[in-house]
C-alpha cells in the first residue's frame, strides 16, 4: 500500500488540490459567519482587534430595523391600543387597598403625625377604602389619555435601540435563530462550491504548476464560496423559471417559518409589557407621562375630598392642600414600576404581538420581507468576502508548501 501511495504520490497531490480547496471554502465561510456575530464585545489591545460585525454596529442596526419594524409591521398606537383600561384596573385592584393606606399614612404622616395618630381606625380604614374605590378610574382615566397621546410620552425607537446596544447578544440571538438555515447553508456550501472550483483549479495546476497558481486560486475560492452563497439565499427575490425549474432566494422561501419565529422573539424578548411600561416610567418622556399621571391623581383626590375634605382641612389646612396632592403624585409615580406588575400577563395576552406581528410578516411582499434579514449582511457585505478571500489565500500558500513541498 505505501508503495503504491508511493508511486502514485503526484496523482493523489492533484486529487489533494479539490478537496483541500473544499476545505478551504467550508473553513473560510464558517470562520466568516463566526465573526458576524462574534464576540459580542470588542476583544484586542488597543486599536488592534476585532468585535463582531452585528454586535459592533448594534445602534445603527437596531435603529434600521425599528424603522422597518414600524413602518411594515406595527404602530405605536396598536399596541396600547389592544389593552382595555378596565381590564388594566381589574388586574391592578389587588394592590389599591395597600397603596390607599400607604399613600394616606405617608402624607397625613408627613404633615400631621400627631393629629393622624389620634384619628380612630374605623375612620381611617374608611378613608383607606374610599381611595381604593377611586384609584381604578385614575387608572381608567390615564389609560384613555394615554392612548390618545401614546406618541408623546412613548419613544419605541429609543426603548429598543437600547435595549439591543446594551444587550447585543439578543440581536446576535435575533439574528440566528431566523437565519439559522441559511448560515448553515452558508457554511456546507463552501465545501462543495470549494470542490467545484478545485476541480478548476487542479486542471490548471497540471497544465501550468506555477507557485503562485494555488494562492490565488485559494484567495478566489474564499472569495467566491461567500459571494455565492449570500447571491443564493437573497435572489432571485422573486421567483424565477429556468428549464422548468423554480428558483428563490433561500431566505425567501422560507417566508412562513421565519414569520413565525421572527414574531415570536419579537413579542418575548424585545416587546415585552415589562419593557413598554419600563420605558414609559423611566424613559426619555417620562416627565410628560409624569404630568399626566399628576394631572389624573390631582383629579381623583379633587373629587375624593368631596367625602373627605373636611377632615384633610382639619388635620392639614386648606392651604397645605395642593402639597398634600404632591405628595400623593409623588409617591403614586415611585411605586409605579411595582404596582402595574399585576398587568403584565394581561397586557401580554391583550397586545397578542406574536400572532399580529405574524399575520403580518406573512403578508409581506417578497422585497419587503427580505430586509429583514439582508441589513445584516448589507453592513459588511464586502468585508465578509474580503476576509473569506484573505483566509483562502493563506490556506493557498500552506497547501503549496504542505502538500508540494515549495
Amino acid at each position: 500500500m505505501k508503495e503504491f501511495f508511493v508511486a502514485n504520490i503526484e496523482i493523489f497531490q492533484y486529487l489533494s488540490i479539490p478537496l483541500i480547496s473544499g476545505l478551504i471554502g467550508w473553513g473560510t465561510n464558517w470562520l466568516a459567519l463566526k465573526m458576524t456575530f462574534y464576540p459580542v464585545e470588542f476583544v484586542g489591545i488597543g486599536p488592534i482587534g476585532w468585535q463582531g460585525i452585528v454586535p459592533s454596529k448594534a445602534a445603527k442596526m437596531s435603529a434600521t430595523a425599528v424603522d422597518l419594524w414600524t413602518s411594515k409591521l406595527i404602530k405605536v398606537q396598536d399596541i396600547f391600543s389592544q389593552l382595555d383600561p378596565k381590564k388594566v384596573a381589574k388586574e391592578m385592584k389587588p394592590r389599591f387597598l395597600e397603596m390607599a393606606k400607604d399613600i394616606l399614612d405617608e402624607v397625613m404622616k408627613n404633615e400631621s403625625p400627631v393629629v393622624w395618630s389620634r384619628v380612630p381606625e374605623s375612620v381611617k380604614q374608611g378613608i383607606y377604602k374610599r381611595i381604593a374605590k377611586d384609584m381604578p378610574q385614575v387608572v381608567e382615566r390615564l389609560m384613555a389619555d394615554m392612548n390618545e397621546n401614546i406618541e408623546e410620552i412613548f419613544d419605541l425607537k429609543d426603548m429598543i435601540v437600547k435595549d439591543l446596544t446594551n444587550d447585543k447578544a439578543l440581536m446576535n440571538e435575533v439574528m440566528i435563530r431566523c437565519g439559522k438555515r441559511e448560515f448553515k447553508f452558508i457554511e456546507h456550501s463552501g465545501f462543495y462550491f470549494g470542490f467545484l472550483f478545485g476541480l478548476i483549479q487542479m486542471a490548471i495546476w497540471i497544465s501550468y504548476p506555477e507557485w503562485w497558481i494555488l494562492p490565488a486560486a485559494g484567495l478566489v475560492v474564499g472569495y467566491a464560496t461567500n459571494w455565492v452563497a449570500l447571491k443564493l439565499i437573497f435572489e432571485p427575490v422573486n421567483e424565477k423559471n429556468f428549464l422548468g425549474m423554480k428558483f428563490q432566494g433561500l431566505f425567501i422561501k422560507r417566508q412562513d417559518e421565519v414569520s413565525f419565529e421572527y414574531s415570536k422573539m419579537l413579542a418575548e424578548r424585545i416587546l415585552t409589557p415589562e419593557k413598554i411600561f419600563t420605558e414609559l416610567i423611566n424613559g426619555p418622556k417620562k416627565y410628560i407621562f409624569y404630568d399626566m399621571v399628576k394631572k389624573h391623581v390631582h383629579q381623583s383626590i379633587d373629587e375624593t375630598a368631596g367625602y373627605s375634605k373636611h377632615l384633610v382641612t382639619v388635620v392639614a389646612g386648606e392651604r397645605r392642600y395642593q402639597k398634600l396632592k404632591e405628595i400623593a403624585t409623588h409617591y403614586v409615580i415611585d411605586r409605579l414600576d411595582e404596582s402595574i406588575e399585576d398587568a403584565y400577563e394581561y397586557s401580554y395576552d391583550a397586545m397578542n404581538l406574536h400572532e399580529v406581528l405574524d399575520d403580518k410578516m406573512k403578508k409581506l411582499t417578497s422585497e419587503e420581507f427580505v430586509e429583514f434579514l439582508r441589513p445584516v449582511f448589507k453592513e459588511d457585505e464586502l468585508t465578509l468576502i474580503l476576509v473569506g478571500a484573505a483566509l483562502g489565500c493563506v490556506a493557498g500558500w500552506v497547501q503549496l508548501i504542505a502538500v508540494f513541498g515549495w
